[in-house]
């Protein structure tokens, strides 16, 4: 506007020019350098790419996100829900002098109180064997570690091998090698303890979720750099899954604020980083990635919340199609702009050396604001 003010009323004194023509080349400089292509360089395409995205099961919560997504270098999977079906089932049940029967009844009363899969794969396995049990009393979960309670009276813990024998002053070095060898399979292994005394340990086994390797791998062909496996599960159930899966770098026996630092120090050497989570555990470093992304099937209602991106599948393939549309966005975005700047140049040395007149400078700017929102819906269709 400052210019345009500018050439409206100097070059009769300037250049010598007529008035008449001043105002006209004023006027068709006001037209053609609007920035409406620039505007529409942008927008059109990160629509486009939501929709698109939405279509393939992929939900974006603003365009930003999917501009970010185009970006992250590193990305962090939870394990539990996300890499694995989330659907624990016991497999094996070793006891110290008791019945498998008493030792799932006691783990079942506290198990009962709880939502984390695990509970309910303990619980699932008591009611299959039509056992009967009462729910614990002052039950308090402790994070990263296990549960708590009373039954009867009497003190019961149910969760990792240090904290249950840490509550119950008492080691147990048979079990411990027991414990060893099915971590080694692959499998989580909860303690439970009661009285004083601890009564054994319950194995439970999940399923690796189809096509979890097959996208690891995409993403490494994508050329994300570093992709990292975070677990509250401990270091050898951990890597015996990531193995399988392909992932190099493991962190285990993690907390809640653990998977947040962590989260921190890959942001610090990666910039742009994306963590993939389904369970409460994961909001704090869903909310700490620079992209946050939640399972959007058997997500908790705060990690989906947290999110900037939902998989509405479950589907972890989906991944490498949000990355590419994130990128896709970008170039398109960079061509759009570099092309509404070169037009509208164009068009402002033309209103000056070739005269062009006013309808021919509308048409050229509508011309261009056409062609960028054209080429920004490029990104609805799928390569």
């Amino acid at each position: 506007m400052i210019v345009g003010i500018l050439l409206g009323t100097l070059p009769p004194f300037v250049l010598g020019w007529d008035w008449s023509i001043t105002i006209y080349r004023a006027l068709i400089f006001l037209v053609v350098a609007s920035p409406c292509a620039l505007m529409a360089a942008i927008m059109p395409t990160l629509l486009s790419g939501i929709a698109n995205g939405a279509r393939q099961g992929i939900l974006f919560k603003s365009g930003a996100t999917l501009e970010l997504m185009g970006r992250v270098k590193a990305i962090a999977f939870d394990k539990t829900g996300t890499l694995t079906i989330g659907k624990p089932k016991v497999v094996q049940i070793v006891t110290a002098e008791i019945s498998e029967e008493v030792l799932l009844e006691v783990a079942a009363a506290l198990e009962s109180l709880s939502e984390h899969p695990i509970g309910i794969a303990i619980v699932q396995a008591a009611k299959e064997k039509g056992l009967q049990w009462r729910e614990g009393l002052n039950v308090q979960a402790h994070a990263g570690q296990g549960i708590t309670g009373e039954i009867d009276d009497q003190i019961a813990v149910v969760g990792n091998g240090i904290f249950v024998q840490k509550m119950m002053k008492s080691n147990a070095i048979e079990l411990e090698q027991h414990c060893y060898k099915l971590e080694k399979e692959g499998k989580t292994v909860i303690w439970v303890g009661y009285d004083g005394s601890v009564l054994g340990i319950i194995a439970v086994a999940d399923t690796v979720r189809p096509g979890a390797s097959q996208a690891i791998a995409h993403l490494r062909h994508l050329g994300i750099r570093q992709i990292v496996m975070l677990t509250g599960d401990n270091q050898r159930t951990a890597q015996s899954i990531a193995q399988n899966l392909g992932i190099d770098l493991v962190y285990a026996d993690l907390l809640p604020e653990d998977k947040v630092n962590v989260v921190q120090q890959l942001q610090k050497q990666y910039q742009t980083v994306a963590m993939v989570g389904d369970g409460i555990n994961d909001a704090p470093a869903l909310a700490q990635a620079s992209v946050g992304i939640a399972m959007g099937v058997n997500g908790s209602d705060v990690a989906l919340e947290t999110a900037d991106v939902v998989l509405m599948a479950d589907r972890l393939e989906k991944l490498a199609s949000a990355i590419e549309l994130g990128r896709r966005s970008q170039v398109i975005v960079r061509q759009n702009i570099i092309f509404a700047l070169s037009f509208v140049a164009v068009l402002v040395i033309a209103n000056f050396v070739g005269g062009i007149t006013l309808p021919i400078g509308v048409i050229g700017h509508e011309g261009s604001t056409v062609l960028v929102t054209l080429s920004g819906l490029r990104l609805l269709r799928n390569r």
